[in-house]
């Protein structure tokens, strides 16, 4: 067993565990970390717990020291250098004619690297571009591009729903999202009911997929005729949530539901 605290570096990033040493950091402490990035700053979301060796990539990194009110100055000067590195990134896109639109800018803690995240259709030659930014701010420069989903957890927004989107909100990871859940759970399969803003599927037809496909492999299909309390009838309709079923009897011109326990489906 590994004692471990999870690190958050932005809203809704990654958690990654470190070892806290003998520092005593509480949930919601700031830390300085050593990472494959080099020295960062980031938020305690997970206080100190005993994981098993499976759950963390060895050798365990760990805490260099609880972040100073210097060192949270040094990241506030840092997202304000951002800003000015994201105007000045866009206008140098546009002098060398690329098709690729700058999404953010980030400066690692130690200011030893500066990241620039865009999107684009295809590959793109920056060479160029990365010798002329390099020469601008005199540091390493890194030019990684994202995906559509990514974009909309960097830039957040509304989603159809009327909240904030889930991605730039909480969601650490992306799971994988298919047509067949839209399918399983009934909904209209039009683009722009089931698409969020970055016009993938939304990462919310995920949430209860579970628990639709446990209630299909429970249920019969509709067509099928199945046995009840009041004779022989065909499934007519289906509410998987609930777990009931609507069935016809044809002889008797009567819809009636029923629960999955009542007919002893399980």
């Amino acid at each position: 067993m590994f004692k471990v605290i999870g690190v958050r570096f932005k809203k809704a990033g990654k958690i990654y565990y470190f070892d806290p040493l003998e520092f005593d950091v509480q949930k919601d402490d700031y830390v300085i970390v050593e990472t494959s990035r080099g020295v960062e700053f980031g938020k305690v979301v997970v206080p100190v717990k005993e994981v098993d060796e499976n759950d963390v990539v060895l050798p365990l990194k760990q805490v260099v020291r609880p972040a100073s009110d210097r060192d949270k100055l040094q990241v506030e000067e840092n997202q304000s250098e951002s800003v000015r590195a994201l105007e000045l990134g866009s206008q140098k896109i546009t002098e060398h004619s690329l098709d690729m639109k700058l999404v953010d800018v980030e400066y690692t803690f130690d200011r030893n690297k500066i990241i620039f995240y865009f999107t684009a259709e295809g590959r793109v030659d920056f060479r160029d571009l990365v010798k002329d930014l390099a020469s601008v701010f005199r540091t390493r420069i890194e030019l990684r591009q994202i995906g559509v989903r990514d974009e909309a957890k960097m830039l957040g927004g509304i989603g159809p729903c009327g909240r904030m989107l889930c991605c730039s909100t909480f969601l650490g990871d992306f799971e994988p999202v298919s047509i067949k859940m839209a399918k399983d759970q009934n909904l209209s399969l039009n683009p722009t009911k089931i698409s969020g803003l970055c016009g993938r599927l939304m990462c919310c037809l995920k949430y209860e997929n579970d628990a639709y496909e446990e209630a299909k492999a429970i249920m019969p299909d509709i067509g099928a005729r199945i046995s009840t309390p009041d004779g022989e009838g065909r499934v007519v309709g289906l509410n998987l949530l609930e777990r009931v079923l609507q069935v016809e009897f044809q002889d008797q011109e009567r819809v009636l539901d029923y629960s999955v326990e009542e007919l002893s489906l399980r």
